[in-house]
């Protein structure tokens, strides 16, 4: 699937520590019935073996709604499982490596926090930048946010289409109008909600309205 910016509209980013006994697979449907627009596959603690069966089921799930599957920072079982894409953070694998590695058969999102490394994922090929954290956020620690004058200044300077995320819920989304966002990356206001169908679809539309707002 090839990668286009309409697909960062909604893109829900997994979570299973958020299940807390519930079906993994049925919650990911759910977001995907909902509206998500992109999905990605973020698992820190899974061994390769059982990261890769989960890729699998996830993958054909995604196939089935059309939606592009991402793969958080694991460049081989990105490949190995055929993924649409791979997103990366500044200490993972540099986005040339990965191009250089995979060629076109996965495009490449790079999480940025400043012009300079905005600049520097354009020049290594990457695809789409991710913007943040926009807003505190707790699946991750210490994190510095990026206030929205900075985030307006990296959409304005780049020609690659942006994501934000960090913090994302439906109660703060359309405070990111104006910022030239693509769209949104949501973690816990999907898939800790209960029903996460629902929620993927009111943030579909409060998504919408963020990005064709101008302020």
């Amino acid at each position: 699937m090839k990668f286009d910016k309409s697909s960062l509209l909604l893109y829900a980013v997994t979570d299973r520590g958020l299940a807390e006994g519930r079906d993994f697979y049925r919650m990911v449907e759910g977001a995907l019935k909902g509206g998500i627009t992109a999905l990605q596959l973020r698992e820190k603690d899974l061994d390769p073996s059982h990261f890769m069966e989960e890729a699998r089921v996830i993958k054909e799930l995604c196939r089935k709604y059309k939606v592009p599957f991402i793969i958080n920072d694991n460049v081989e079982i990105a490949l190995a499982v055929g993924a649409d894409g791979i997103h990366v953070g500044q200490e993972d694998m540099a986005a040339a490596e990965i191009r250089a590695r995979a060629g076109s058969d996965l495009f490449i999102g790079v999480s940025v926090h400043s012009p300079k490394e905005a600049e520097e994922a354009f020049r290594a090929g990457a695809d789409y930048l991710g913007l943040g954290a926009v807003f505190p956020t707790p699946t991750k620690d210490d994190v510095t946010l990026m206030d929205h004058g900075l985030m307006k200044e990296i959409t304005g300077r780049s020609p690659l289409p942006s994501v934000a995320i960090g913090g994302i819920h439906a109660g703060n989304i359309l405070e990111l109008s104006g910022t030239g966002l693509d769209g949104v990356a949501v973690v816990s206001a999907i898939f800790g909600k209960e029903d996460p169908r629902e929620a993927a679809r009111e943030l579909l539309h409060l998504s919408e309205r963020m990005v064709n707002s101008h302020g």
